[in-house]
């Protein structure tokens, strides 16, 4: 006779059962959001130093997030720095530094087996091996081994994790589970993958978390098993790191999804819809962020363009300077402050009259490059509309 498991008695929601028919249709109009959204990233093209600088952007804010809700109290930039190993700590800090060296590694290690190897099925011992990669060379509690499930019981709060004696056979459960077609969504559309990898993804998330089977960086193995699952789907991997982010910037109401779960008795549509929810607004972000670099490309095209009918002298050259520089700023720029644009411009007009420079902004004004307000300069950038496919508005 087989031994009853005590978990089905004392943590009944994990039940590795989830009914997609009782999504509603703003589940399913998220997910199909956040597919489009990952594809269009996929296929945007940029330059390799702004496809670098926006990966660095994006892996620090998702080293942050993952680490900041675990108490960690490393700023943004401090991230940023200790990534690119340009950050000492004092010994009393040191183990801050540590906690993101390890989610870095953890990440780098991830990425790479998967552009070399291809897609990877989650297993058990892969899990042991996330968790030991993020305590790695940290102080532990006494009976806390990274990567083993301790004898004693675990929690965060007031949640109690599952009992230690099942926990091996509910990792193991959990990646059969993962792994079998049960995710695989056939009626979405023609591809699936990415629909399903979400949805995998975020359920094993919870599920690490209400099993809870390591004595310590469960929260921590749970996001790096998210952004395993994302990334091994076709995920690109600025967006891969998103769901980190999301959950450290709402953390009030992450743990506040995460006990709702399993006190509603496993009710697992109310958090994929939060985690949902934040994913689509960050590849709202990314892509909007992708765009304003693609859109300064076009239009540094384009001036360039517009100085090739002229010719190539050292004004229009300067001229062309002037242009691109004031593509920088956002904002309208005064007459005052043009030459401190950059330090090329500053270089060009330095030892010049002002009244040069101020005939070089005629110049380009009449050239229609250039607008001239009250506020100062600004380039008109609204000249690549007329570029762009025609769209009938609506009226009313």
């Amino acid at each position: 006779m087989t031994k009853k498991l005590k978990y089905t008695g004392t943590h009944p929601w994990i039940s590795f059962k989830l009914n997609l028919d009782h999504a509603d249709m703003g589940i399913w109009t998220l997910a199909g959001e956040a597919k489009a959204k990952c594809e269009q990233i996929a296929a945007l093209p940029l330059k390799p130093a702004i496809a670098d600088r926006l990966a660095g952007i994006y892996l620090t804010k998702g080293v942050k997030g993952t680490t900041a809700i675990e108490g960690n109290s490393l700023t943004e930039e401090q991230v940023r720095k200790r990534i690119e190993g340009k950050l000492t700590l004092p010994p009393s800090q040191e183990y801050l530094g540590q906690e993101v060296d390890n989610i870095v590694m953890a990440l780098n290690e991830i990425a790479q087996a998967i552009k070399n190897q291809g897609p990877q099925r989650l297993t058990a011992n892969l899990i042991k091996h996330f968790n030991r990669q993020v305590l790695n060379n940290l102080n532990l509690e006494e009976g806390v081994t990274p990567g083993e499930i301790p004898k004693f019981q675990v929690g965060v709060f007031q949640y109690r994790g599952a009992p230690r004696e099942d926990c091996a056979y509910l990792l193991e459960r959990l990646c059969e589970w993962l792994n079998s077609d049960h995710f695989s969504l056939p009626y979405y559309g023609r591809d699936s993958k990415i629909v399903s990898a979400m949805i995998k993804a975020v359920i094993a998330h919870l599920y690490i978390a209400w099993i809870h089977p390591f004595g310590d960086g469960n929260g921590r193995t749970a996001r790096l098993i998210e952004f395993f699952i994302l990334f091994s789907s076709g995920v690109p991997d600025i967006a891969a790191h998103l769901l980190s982010n999301h959950y450290n910037t709402t953390r009030g109401d992450y743990y506040r999804q995460l006990d709702l779960a399993s006190k509603s008795g496993g009710a697992t549509l109310p958090f994929l819809r939060y985690a949902l929810e934040g994913f689509v607004d960050g590849l709202e972000e990314q892509l909007e962020t992708i765009k304003f670099h693609q859109w300064n490309i076009a239009w540094h095209n384009f001036v360039h363009e517009a100085f090739q009918a002229t010719k190539a002298t050292k004004t229009h050259k300067r001229r062309r300077e002037l242009v691109l520089a004031l593509t920088l700023s956002p904002n309208p720029v005064p007459l005052n402050l043009i030459r401190g644009l950059s330090p090329k411009i500053a270089s060009e007009y330095g030892s010049l009259h002002i009244r040069t420079l101020i005939r070089d902004l005629n110049a380009v004004v009449q050239m229609d490059l250039v607008r001239q307000s009250p506020d100062g300069y600004e380039v008109k950038k609204e000249k690549l509309l007329a570029f762009l496919p025609f769209i009938r508005r609506q009226e009313g």
